[in-house]
This record gives C-alpha cells, sequence and structure tokens, in this order.
C-alpha cells in the first residue's frame, strides 16, 4: 500500500469516529483532544457535512446560544483561536461577542513552561550533587585523623617546594620566601615553621594585590590570621590594573596574596631543598 493509500485509510478512520462523536454531542474542542487532532484544517474535513449539537444551533440570527457559550468560555479564560475550535464559528463572530469582557490573564506558553519544569529539574539534580560533594568531603576528612609531627613535617616539605622561591643556577636566591592567597594553606606553612623552630619575630608578612582592591581591609584580615598588628606588615606591593583583563577575583572576599619571608633563612632553604630531594628520591624507588 503507497503512502498515500495510508493516509486515506487513516483520514477515512478518522472520519468516522470524529462523525460518530459529533452525533453523540461533542463539541470541536472535544473532538479534537479525544482525537489528538490539534491542526484545525484537518479538523474542519474531518467534520464536514457533520451535524451540529443542538446546544450550538443558533436560535435566532444574533446567535444568542453561540453568543452566550462565547461569553462563558471568554470568562474562563480561553482564547479566541481556543474558543473557536470549542464553537467552530469565526473569530470575528467571537470578538463582537466578548469584546466587553477583560482580556483573560497570559498563561505561560508551552516552552515556559517546559523551561520552567526543566530548571525546576536541574535545581534539583544540583542540590543532590551538592549534597553528595559534602558527603565526601566530609568522610574524607575524617579519615585524615591525627596529624602527627612527622605528617606535618612531609606536609610543609612539599608545600614549601610547590608555592615558595627556589634556588636557580642563573639566580641564586637562597631565601625561604612563601606566597599564596589561601587562608588554610597558609595556617598549615605557618605550623610547619612553628614546628621547625621558626619564630615570629623571625617572620616578615608583605601583602600582594591589585590595586583597585581594598587594601586597608586585605591587610586587616591577614595580621588577624597570622597574629599580628597591621602596622607590623611591610609595604604592599600593588598590582597594576589592565583595562584589557577580564578580572574574576574581584568580589569582596578577595584579599590578594599574603608573602611570608623567613629572615636569614639561607641555611634553612638549603635544608628544605634537602627534605625535598629526600622525599622525590623515596618516591622514585617507589615507581620501580
Amino acid at each position: 500500500m503507497t503512502r498515500a493509500s495510508v493516509k486515506y485509510a487513516d483520514f477515512e478512520g478518522l472520519r468516522e469516529k470524529a462523525m460518530a462523536l459529533r452525533r453523540e454531542g461533542l463539541s470541536r474542542r472535544q473532538i479534537r483532544d479525544r482525537l489528538s487532532v490539534h491542526n484545525n484544517d484537518l479538523l474542519n474535513r474531518l467534520l464536514e457535512g457533520g451535524p451540529a449539537p443542538d446546544w450550538t444551533r443558533r436560535p435566532d440570527a444574533g446567535g444568542g446560544g453561540l453568543r452566550a457559550r462565547a461569553r462563558e468560555l471568554r470568562l474562563q479564560g480561553l482564547t479566541y483561536d481556543a474558543i473557536q475550535v470549542e464553537l467552530g464559528c469565526s473569530k470575528s463572530s467571537i470578538s463582537l461577542w466578548v469584546r466587553d469582557l477583560p482580556k483573560p490573564e497570559r498563561s505561560r506558553s508551552a516552552i515556559e513552561q517546559a523551561r520552567l519544569a526543566g530548571r525546576k529539574r536541574w535545581d534539583h539534580e544540583l542540590a543532590l550533587r551538592d549534597t553528595e560533594r559534602q558527603h565526601t568531603k566530609a568522610v574524607a576528612k575524617k579519615e585524615i585523623g591525627d596529624l602527627t609531627d612527622r605528617d606535618l613535617f612531609l606536609v610543609g616539605t612539599a608545600l614549601y617546594w610547590s608555592e615558595g622561591s627556589k634556588d636557580k643556577p642563573y639566580d641564586r636566591r637562597e631565601t625561604v620566601t612563601f606566597i599564596n592567597s589561601d587562608p588554610g594553606v597558609v595556617e598549615v606553612y605557618l605550623a610547619w615553621l612553628a614546628l621547625l623552630g621558626c619564630t615570629q619575630e623571625q617572620l616578615r608578612y608583605r601583602l600582594m594585590i591589585h590595586e583597585t582592591a581594598d587594601v586597608e581591609a586585605a591587610t586587616s584580615y591577614w595580621a588577624d590570621l597570622v597574629g599580628i598588628e597591621a602596622s607590623a606588615f611591610q609595604k604592599t606591593t600593588l598590582k597594576k590594573h589592565n583595562p584589557k583583563t577580564v578580572r574574576k577575583n574581584a568580589g569582596d572576599d578577595y584579599r590578594g596574596c599574603l608573602i611570608v619571608r623567613v629572615s636569614k633563612g639561607a641555611e634553612l632553604y638549603r635544608r628544605i631543598e634537602g627534605w625535598w630531594s629526600g622525599i622525590a628520591e623515596q618516591a622514585q624507588l617507589r615507581l620501580r
């Protein structure tokens, strides 16, 4: 059977169902919804020549029955298109009958409703992910347990070698200078220095921050963290503003970076480099 004949057969079957429903007294809209026919032209063809329900017949030239029904549907919030499908009359007639009635509030479109539903589902998914994320972090935190001196010694050595200044053959710099913007990292580093015997008197602090930031507030924050007066900080290093760069670190929690230097730290630096070499060699042995 050709595609055209299949369509014709489907049409004839639908027409028989549509006409049967019409004889039962169903409205055009009810038939459309019952048969899932959402094309008005097709619906017109299906019902062509069919009897109209008694309640839709006009008792007079003014269309009193249809007019009353149209006004009733308009008060229920239906649009002109919806009323036309329901009653089978022209939009011009509907407009004349209901123009004195208030317009129905605009409802969300199908696309808007789908977008809103999708947003709710995504928000729910994000909430579930965040709960799972926080649970994983909490479990991992408990796995650390108590931090021994040796644990802190190894962590601090690796931390310094990642974030601290290093001596180069072309740039001799045997100084212990550390810079970071993460308060937790800074606290671990200071605990490590204390473990090594460094006193507060040996430490020098300096702020490095963007010139457009609140320098005074940032200095006060870091001073409270390390336990000294803000006046004890050395001269702040200001980073120049580049108008072509879009900064992401511009929120209220932006406090720049804290620079911590150990006074007369050449000997300590050499020991740190030796400790790191020992850690690296032991890791290499594990890989063999």
